[in-house]
C-alpha cells in the first residue's frame, strides 16, 4: 500500500494533529460512502451485512489489543462513556481512592473526581516533574487504592508510560489497572498480555483514522459481571434477536455494556480504518511514525529558541507527540498563526504540539518547520 493512495489531504495542508482528530484515508471515507449510499437508496436492507461488519470490528479490536476474544470489546461512543461505565460500575467503599495523573486529560480526571460524593478520593501524581512517572504512581499508592488510572500517552508531552510495569505492580497489589489508551492505540503496539489491564478504553478518532464517536472498551471477563449497569435496552440482553420474548437476561459478553442501536456508520468508518492498519502492521505503523518524529525534531532543533518539551532521548518514552515551546512567544498565539498558514496543529501543556502519523510525507514535515521559521526567525 502507497500512502498516497489512502491519504488525500488538500495541497499546501500541512496536517500534524492527528493526536486531536485524524483525517480520514480514502478506504474510511469510501467505506461511509457506501455505507450512506445503501441507507438513501436500500434504507436496512442490508442490515444481516452491516452485523458481519460489526462483528469484524470486534475481532479487529481484538487484534489490536491482543485480547483473549472479540467477546471482550464493546462498542460504545466514546473514551469518557467507557470510563464513566468503570467509575460507576465498580462498589466503592468509603475511604477507597483512586490514582492517577494529576494534569491528565480531563476526560481521565474529571470522571474520577466526579466520585468524590462517594467518599472515594482521587489522587493525581505529578508524573512529568518525576525522573521515574511509574514508581511516583506506585508509590502514591496506600492500601486504600483500589484503581489506577492512567493514559498510556501524556495528551500534552507525549509522555509514554511503562504499562507493563504499572499493570505488574497493580496485579501484584490486587489493585485494578485502567488505562485510557487513545493517545497510542493506533500508533504504537499495544499487549494485554504484557500490560495486564483489567479496562482498556480509547475512541477511534485518533491514531486509529477512524471517526468521532466510535470506542473500544475492554473489561478483563471476570470482572464484567461485577460492573454494575446503569443503562438497560436491547442490544445488551443475551436473546438480541428475540423481541416478542418477555424474559430476558443480560449478555453475558462485554455486549452487555452497549445498551441500545449501534452507531452503524462509525462502526463501518473504524473497521475500514483498522484493516488499513492491519494491512500496513502496527510494528511498521509505529516504526515510520518514530522516524517521522525523529525527523522533525532534528530540524526543530536547528531552529534557535525552540526548546522541545517532550522526551525524545529515550525510545521508551516516545510517541506520536512532539510538544515544543519558542522563547520570546506565546504558543497559544504562535499555534494561531501556524493555523493561517495551514499548519494544522494544537496548543497543548503550554507548548506546541505536533503530531504526524506514519503516513505522514518528510515533505509535510519540512513545510511545517519552514513554515515555522518564517513566523519566528
Amino acid at each position: 500500500m502507497k500512502r498516497s493512495e489512502e491519504f488525500f489531504l488538500e495541497p499546501g495542508l500541512c496536517y500534524l494533529n492527528h493526536a486531536a482528530v485524524s483525517p480520514w484515508p480514502r478506504c474510511t471515507g469510501g467505506a461511509v460512502k457506501r455505507f450512506a449510499d445503501e441507507n438513501m437508496h436500500q434504507g436496512a436492507s442490508a442490515y444481516p451485512e452491516w452485523n458481519l461488519v460489526e462483528k469484524r470490528l470486534r475481532e479487529r479490536l481484538k487484534t489490536l489489543i491482543n485480547a483473549p476474544a472479540s467477546a471482550d470489546i464493546a462498542l460504545l461512543k466514546n473514551t469518557s462513556e467507557a470510563l464513566s461505565t468503570v467509575a460507576y460500575g465498580l462498589c466503592w467503599g468509603a475511604g477507597d481512592n483512586i490514582v492517577g495523573i494529576h494534569a491528565d486529560f480531563p476526560s481521565n480526571r474529571v470522571v474520577w473526581e466526579s466520585l468524590k460524593p462517594r467518599g472515594v478520593a482521587f489522587v493525581g501524581v505529578d508524573i512529568l516533574n518525576s525522573e521515574d512517572p511509574e514508581q511516583a504512581l506506585m508509590d502514591a499508592c496506600t492500601s486504600n487504592t483500589r484503581l489506577m488510572a492512567v493514559s498510556s500517552v501524556h495528551y500534552a508531552t507525549g509522555l509514554r508510560l511503562d504499562l507493563p510495569r504499572l499493570g505488574s505492580f497493580c496485579r501484584r497489589q490486587g489493585i485494578l489497572f485502567c488505562v485510557d489508551a487513545i493517545q497510542s492505540l493506533g500508533a504504537i503496539p499495544f499487549d494485554l498480555t504484557e500490560i495486564e489491564a483489567d479496562f482498556v478504553a480509547a475512541d477511534g478518532h485518533k491514531w486509529m483514522l477512524g471517526p468521532e464517536g466510535i470506542a473500544l472498551f475492554y473489561v478483563r471477563a471476570d470482572l464484567r459481571e461485577q460492573l454494575k449497569l446503569h443503562q438497560y435496552g436491547w442490544h445488551m440482553v443475551e436473546e438480541q434477536s428475540d423481541y416478542t420474548r418477555l424474559d430476558w437476561s443480560v449478555a453475558g459478553s462485554a455486549r452487555r455494556f452497549e445498551c441500545g442501536s449501534p452507531n452503524m456508520l462509525g462502526i463501518h468508518g473504524l473497521e475500514a480504518s483498522l484493516d488499513l492498519l492491519e494491512e500496513t502492521g502496527i510494528s511498521q505503523v509505529w516504526s515510520r511514525l518514530q522516524k517521522n518524529i525523529n525527523y522533525l525534531a532534528g530540524m526543530l532543533k536547528e531552529i534557535r529558541d525552540v526548546r522541545i518539551i517532550s522526551d525524545l532521548e529515550s525510545p521508551d518514552r516516545q510517541s506520536g507527540i512532539l510538544t515544543f515551546t519558542v522563547e520570546g512567544w506565546n504558543s497559544d498565539e504562535l499555534t494561531r498563526q501556524l493555523m493561517k498558514n495551514r499548519v494544522i496543529c494544537a496548543s497543548r501543556g503550554g507548548g506546541i504540539r505536533f503530531s504526524p502519523h506514519f503516513y505522514t510525507e518528510q515533505e509535510t514535515l519540512a513545510q511545517g518547520v519552514e513554515t515555522l521559521k518564517k513566523l519566528v526567525v
